[in-house]
């Protein structure tokens, strides 16, 4: 890593984007944090996005995600996006697909930069353009037998 011109003691990071996956197995806040860890960074914001027990006034009994065979790569270019924009240090990013109950782990996305207000930024427009913009499709069940499907793009 090569010193930057900001700080004397501030290394460029090689890759800012540190983890982005698409996974079926449950998904842990703690990876997602360390993997977005960066010692040049002062502030790191995390969204972890969970099933809720209610949509739209009905009971939600469970879910299933699916995603398109594109959706890994729309995610990397989403996080480009969000690395060019802001002054990311690190950014970590997993989504769940499959069949998940109520309260289990869907997304959890975490960006570290220099400063907390650009953590939250930054964090705020990935999970809302991964939410936007990656084709990843939620089916939820509710509790009256109903069942509805929901498009991310």
């Amino acid at each position: 890593m090569a010193p930057t011109h900001d700080h004397p003691g501030e290394q460029t990071a090689q890759d800012p984007i540190r983890l982005l996956e698409i996974r079926d197995t449950p998904l842990s806040v703690d990876e997602i944090f360390r993997a977005a860890g960066d010692d040049a960074a002062g502030g790191t914001a995390l969204f972890v996005g969970t099933v809720r027990n209610h949509d739209g006034g009905q009971d939600v009994g469970g879910l299933g995600y699916s995603c398109h065979p594109s959706a890994q790569d729309e995610m990397r270019r989403v996080a480009e996006k969000v690395v060019a924009e802001f002054p990311v240090r690190a950014l970590a990013a997993v989504h769940r697909v499959g069949e998940l109950g109520v309260g289990d782990l869907a997304v959890v996305v975490a960006v570290s930069c220099p400063h907390r207000a650009e953590a939250f930024a930054a964090c705020r427009k990935l999970i809302d353009d991964l939410k936007h913009e990656v084709p990843i499709w939620k089916h939820q069940r509710f509790s009256d037998g109903t069942e509805e499907w929901v498009g991310a793009c």
